[in-house]
């Protein structure tokens, strides 16, 4: 699976010399995530109604250049492995082709109450991997 997804740097994402704000990056990442896995068909709202939710269990990020207001950015997303109940990713940001920020996560499938679930096999299907 991978995807990518395009979005504006808006005033309220900086700071006050016109610069993301780190933290902004991880919101720029779940949306892209979050777009990736609705592109693989894959619902969460009838996930979580079936009782099973996707949670950051890791996440490592270098930082490498600053994106600043209006800029137009790309955040590609890449599925690099899967588990039982976790898969990993890969994701990017970048302005114009040029890396500002990259990260490995890794997503686990728990339950409502943050019990590790096995990751149903519709759902491995959808994200393109099936192990059994």
């Amino acid at each position: 699976m991978q995807h990518s997804m395009t979005l504006r740097v808006y005033y309220e994402d900086t700071d006050m010399a016109g610069v993301v704000y780190y933290a902004n990056y991880l919101k720029y990442l779940e949306r892209g995530r979050s777009e990736a896995v609705r592109a693989a068909g894959i619902d969460q709202r009838q996930m979580r109604a079936a009782g099973l939710v996707f949670v950051v269990r890791r996440i490592a990020a270098e930082y490498l250049a600053p994106a600043r207001f209006d800029d137009l950015l790309t955040v590609e997303t890449r599925l690099t492995g899967l588990r039982g109940a976790s898969f990993a990713m890969s994701q990017r940001v970048l302005r114009d082709g040029k890396p500002l920020l990259a990260a490995e996560l890794t997503l686990a499938c728990m339950d409502l109450d943050g019990r590790p679930q096995r990751i149903p096999r519709e759902i491995r299907i959808a994200l393109g991997r099936v192990t059994d």
